[in-house]
């Protein structure tokens, strides 16, 4: 419907069908074609004509009751429509359904989950990080700060095969538990450097040490901008006790269920 006005406005500055055809790509026959259907029939004429075939046996009220079960009801006992309960509820086949929620662009079978921020100060929040993010300030450093928790160490109880040409990294499903670690991670957002640690357990006192190892990483001249979300163990009295003995830090808290702002959390990802 954008190419066949094309070939009319060019044809309309006077220009044969083989100029045309060479300016669009395409032959001397469809510019002509489209020329004579708009001399005989005017815009109306540039639309698709009526095809072929059998007639349309599905009304569309068959099809709103389809589309309208998969948004607005569930089948008893189960959490979503399959092809084959919703063609057993309204008479269709399963081909007739799969075409129906491909057309509306319809997944049941899929699901996916979202948080909403109830920060009051969400907004000013969102503009104090992303502003050390865009503009990161002078003679000073930037680091995301977060934990991630309860990761496995597992070691697998045979050798892993190398990946050959054609064919991806083998490894035996049997594994042996090494008990759990959790990584604690700070992110130099301008340089993209890691400072991690790992310790078993994730406290307030890991959490501690783990600031002094970036008190000892960071120059001593450098103001320290911290991102953190507000997990219990950033705000307990020991820790508010740590940064009143180290005032060059300043502390930046993620809004609520918005750890998506912290950028060692992609990393992590």
């Amino acid at each position: 419907m954008v190419f066949r006005p094309r070939v009319i406005l060019e044809c309309a500055r006077g220009q044969n069908n083989a100029v045309v055809a060479a300016k669009l790509h395409t032959t001397g026959f469809t510019v002509g074609m489209w020329r004579n259907r708009f001399i005989t029939g005017g815009v109306a004429a540039l639309g698709d004509e009526l095809r072929p075939g059998a007639p349309r046996q599905i009304g569309d009220d068959r099809v709103e009751r389809a589309v309208r079960l998969t948004l607005e009801e569930a089948p008893k006992g189960a959490t979503h429509w399959s092809r084959r309960a919703l063609a057993a509820r309204t008479g269709l086949s399963q081909s007739t359904v799969s075409r129906i929620w491909r057309a509306f662009g319809l997944r049941p079978h899929r699901s996916e989950t979202f948080q909403l921020s109830n920060d009051p100060l969400l907004v000013e929040k969102v503009r104090d990080i992303v502003g050390l993010y865009m503009n990161p300030p002078h003679h000073a450093m930037v680091l995301c700060v977060e934990e991630k928790s309860q990761i496995q160490a597992l070691s697998r109880s045979q050798p892993i095969l190398p990946m050959p040409p054609g064919q991806g990294q083998r490894r035996t499903i049997e594994y042996k538990r090494h008990g759990a670690s959790s990584l604690f991670a700070a992110l130099d957002i301008t340089t993209g450097v890691v400072i991690g640690k790992c310790w078993p357990r994730h406290r307030a006192i890991e959490f501690g040490k783990f600031l002094g190892q970036i008190d000892r990483a960071v120059p001593a001249d450098l103001t320290v901008h911290l991102v953190l979300d507000n997990y219990a163990t950033h705000k307990t009295k020991e820790i508010r006790a740590w940064f009143l003995r180290h005032p060059r830090y300043k502390l930046h808290f993620t809004p609520t269920h918005s750890s998506w702002i912290n950028q060692v959390a992609r990393w992590f990802a």
